[in-house]
């Protein structure tokens, strides 16, 4: 498998002009909705578990408020997380690109086939 490098990341993270928008002052929470398919070859079970081990690096900040991992029937997973602010997501993902933590888990998803986007959430039915 092959392991997936910093660039490879800061690519997928570039943002929108409204992202950034939001990025400047905003603290209103935010979601990151990350859509993909896993490498070839790649396990459903190893690539939950990879995905466990990168919850210490997630939560050490203290931004992260809640995270969902899902695989539909067509085999598109989507990592959904909530966090406090776009300036949290967007300092997570940085501390992401340089945490060996990731690693496992990023090795295992396809590259080509990610595709991320932050929205701030406007309304939650509790």
């Amino acid at each position: 498998m092959t392991r997936l490098t910093p660039l490879f990341f800061a690519a997928t993270i570039a943002l929108t002009p409204a992202d950034a928008a939001r990025s400047a002052g905003a603290e209103e929470p935010v979601l990151e909705i990350v859509t993909f398919r896993l490498a070839e070859g790649a396990d459903d079970a190893a690539f939950v578990e990879a995905a466990r081990g990168t919850e210490a690096k997630l939560r050490e900040r203290g931004a992260l408020t809640r995270r969902f991992l899902t695989k539909d029937e067509t085999g598109t997973w989507t990592d959904v997380i909530e966090w406090t602010s776009m300036a949290e997501a967007l300092a997570a993902a940085e501390a992401v690109m340089a945490s060996e933590a990731f690693a496992p888990f990023s090795a295992m998803i396809d590259p080509a086939s990610v595709e991320m986007r932050h929205a701030p959430i406007l309304w939650r039915m509790e």
